[in-house]
């Protein structure tokens, strides 16, 4: 179902009010997670408050909702521009710096060939499987170091 574009629309206005009016609510949280939140605020300086961190930490949440929900409607009204997972997996080496970068190509076949057989397969796990080809492929062509490796 696509996301809703009054809800997009509504969330987008109330983020951007500048309505200096608070709320009193009571928020069960799990007490690590306060406890930490205290010492961020405190001891690393995070925040001035733990409500200030607590309230930017939900508005960054749902800012990144309504980004996806754009995203995903633009997805859904042009498929043909959603990025495939060789796309994914070329772009997450580029910005790792990782050498198969250069071999887009060996990247597009690794994803495909991964997700054939894991579906849900993330940009990390085809450029291992790339790795493994590479590698593979790299030992057949010399022998030899396979043997000195044993």
């Amino acid at each position: 179902m696509p996301p809703d574009h009054d809800a997009i629309d509504r969330i987008n206005e109330l983020l951007d009010s500048t309505d200096p009016e608070t709320l009193n609510t009571s928020m069960r949280i799990p007490k690590a997670l306060r406890e930490a939140a205290a010492i961020a605020v405190n001891e690393l300086g995070v925040a001035p408050s733990t409500t200030i961190l607590t309230a930017n930490a939900l508005r960054s949440v749902l800012e990144g909702a309504v980004m996806m929900a754009v995203l995903e409607r633009h997805y859904q009204e042009y498929p043909d521009l959603r990025p495939t997972l060789g796309d994914l997996a070329i772009a997450s080496a580029e910005m790792d710096g990782h050498p198969l970068a250069q071999q887009p190509e060996l990247l597009r076949r690794s994803a495909e060939e991964v997700q054939r057989r894991h579906p849900e397969a993330t940009p990390e796990d085809a450029v291992l499987w790339a790795e493994a080809v590479d590698s593979c492929a790299a030992a057949k062509a010399d022998p030899a170091s396979e043997q000195g490796a044993a």
